[in-house]
């Protein structure tokens, strides 16, 4: 029941972004370099970009340092997993580090492959498809997204989403 709720969330926020995207400037970059809609993307949306490429660079990276740089001091993470509906949710400049500390030290190969980056004014997403080895060998592939809140050229909030696998 509750993999359901987070789907239909996902995917009503994703239909949300989709709509905002007809009505202002969408600016869209996938691996492969800038996608052909992003030709007059607008200073901001450039900036958000370069975020969020600084941003998905880190993760693979594992350089927490860059990783709270481009967050807010305030800033939260909820991730994918946890006890309550929203995931585990980190608030704050040292719970935000030591949850993604914690990733690294799960997953010491962690990888976010094939960014892909959609902006919608203050509002983002990104996906990828993760892959890391738990210190016991369990290998983990499985596509996912993060649909961040931006704020002042920063991210404030960070909200993990990913596939299940069976």
């Amino acid at each position: 029941m509750l993999h359901m709720k987070r789907r239909t969330l996902l995917q009503s926020i994703t239909a949300g972004l989709m709509a905002l995207s007809a009505r202002i400037s969408l600016s869209a970059r996938s691996a492969d370099g800038p996608s052909p809609d992003q030709g007059a993307a607008d200073p901001a949306a450039a900036a958000t970009l370069a975020l969020l490429d600084r941003f998905a660079a880190a993760w693979n990276a594992h350089d927490v340092d860059t990783l709270m740089a481009c967050m807010t001091d305030d800033g939260v993470f909820e991730s994918a997993a946890g006890g309550t509906v929203a995931g585990t949710r980190s608030v704050g400049a040292a719970a935000v580090r030591r949850a993604y500390q914690a990733i690294f030290e799960t997953y010491p190969d962690a990888r976010w492959n094939e960014p892909r980056h959609i902006i919608a004014g203050t509002r983002a997403v990104t996906e990828w498809r993760f892959t890391g080895t738990t210190r016991d060998g369990q290998k983990v592939e499985v596509n996912g997204c993060d649909v961040f809140t931006l704020r002042d050229g920063r991210i404030a909030l960070k909200n993990s989403y990913r596939k299940q696998r069976s």
